[in-house]
């Protein structure tokens, strides 16, 4: 899998680029087939303070490409609801490429 951080008006300093690796080391764990992962963190200093911080991320899987982006006034909770959402995309993903795949073998029979 290969990961690229990225930062626009931020420095993209260690810890939190390990605290994103390790957010999105879950995604890999449930479905192997990930094979590009971009992530682009930025502050947007023309919008409320609540909404300023935000994550947006692009997962190339085998077949397809998911995007998912979220903004909080933090942007360790941006990262996390990022996650959250991207393993709910996968797993879907993962679900229907799997379910699809047994029904064809099924009508074989």
């Amino acid at each position: 899998m290969n990961l690229t951080i990225s930062g626009h008006h931020l420095e993209v300093t260690p810890a939190l680029r390990g605290y994103v690796t390790t957010k999105l080391e879950r995604i890999s764990r449930h479905f192997d087939q990930v094979v590009d992962v971009k992530v682009l963190l930025t502050i947007d200093n023309l919008k409320e303070k609540d909404l300023r911080q935000r994550a947006e991320c692009n997962i190339h899987v085998k077949g397809r490409d998911l995007f998912a982006e979220s903004a909080h006034a933090d942007l360790y909770a941006a990262v996390d609801e990022l996650a959250d959402k991207l393993d709910r995309q996968v797993l879907r993903y993962k679900d229907k490429s799997q379910n699809h795949h047994h029904e064809s073998t099924k009508r074989l029979m």
